[in-house]
């Protein structure tokens, strides 16, 4: 009569995706703690710089003087209309840009003789910083938000239709030869076959974008005067207000802070699925 020795099993998949997402819950306390002593040391040393001389206080006002300045101005009526005037171009021009990168992306992608077609035109396109387009926006649109719209949605759009392409390009061929053998039309692939396939990819281009979008926003209402905190930073340092200057300035940088948390929190909740966001499993 021979014995057996019982192996305990393996932990089962659930409990493999809990332990994961517990690792990265305990893990989300010290990357916050770490992020916040950045912010700090970058304070203290910008505060060190301006007292000491390094950087003339004129210019550069230490953040005793532009922290209270930010809090200030938050509470005038002008400061939320500049900050809803940046927004709303923001979102404009990134939903316009999504839209047509996915749907341009995913058609070109479909086709190997639209990729073959289209890939010197892109390469020629691509690298034009949406900075150069500025002449043309004005002389098209002048001193308007559809200017700022324009130089948003050159360069967002190709930060979403290339890495669509890439998504489409990951693809499996033999799902999508078995979607066509079960008689799924054009449309029905896309849904249940191409689409879960490229939304990892979307969403990658979607979170950059986002962060191009706020950065070409302000550019134009710097460059260009549209409405807006670029345009409320350049009125305060022509006034010599530079305290209110670098407050504004602070504005803009809390407000990508919050587009970029925005972004990876729609990017966990559209991803709770996939295996960037569970977290890796072990083997």
């Amino acid at each position: 009569m021979t014995t057996q020795t019982v192996q305990p099993d393996n932990p089962t998949r659930v409990v493999a995706i809990a332990r994961a997402t517990t690792k990265k819950r305990k893990a989300r306390p010290k990357r916050l703690l770490l992020g916040i002593a950045g912010i700090l040391t970058f304070l203290v040393i910008w505060e060190i710089a301006a007292r000491i001389g390094l950087v003339d206080a004129r210019f550069l006002p230490p953040p005793t003087e532009v922290l209270p300045a930010f809090f200030t101005i938050m509470t005038f009526a002008d400061f939320w209309k500049a900050m809803g005037d940046t927004v709303v171009t923001w979102g404009i021009g990134l939903i316009i840009a999504l839209v047509a990168g996915t749907i341009v992306g995913v058609i070109v992608g479909l086709s190997p003789f639209l990729r073959r077609a289209t890939h010197t035109t892109v390469e020629f396109l691509r690298p034009i910083p949406s900075v150069a387009l500025i002449p043309l926006a004005v002389l098209l649109f002048g001193a308007q938000m559809e200017a700022g719209l324009m130089l948003i949605l050159y360069a967002s759009f190709w930060q979403i239709f290339i890495q669509v392409l890439y998504g489409v390009g990951d693809v499996d061929q033999v799902a999508m030869a078995t979607g066509r053998s079960y008689g799924f039309n054009q449309w029905q692939r896309v849904r249940y076959i191409v689409f879960p396939t490229m939304l990892p990819y979307l969403m990658t281009g979607l979170r950059l974008a986002a962060a191009v979008a706020l950065i070409l926003a302000v550019t134009a209402q710097l460059l260009i005067g549209t409405p807006g905190l670029g345009l409320e930073s350049a009125r305060a340092q022509n006034a010599g207000l530079y305290v209110n200057m670098y407050a504004l300035i602070l504005s803009t940088g809390v407000l990508g802070i919050v587009i970029n948390l925005g972004a990876r929190a729609l990017e966990r909740a559209m991803l709770s699925w996939h295996e960037s966001v569970r977290g890796e499993l072990p083997s």
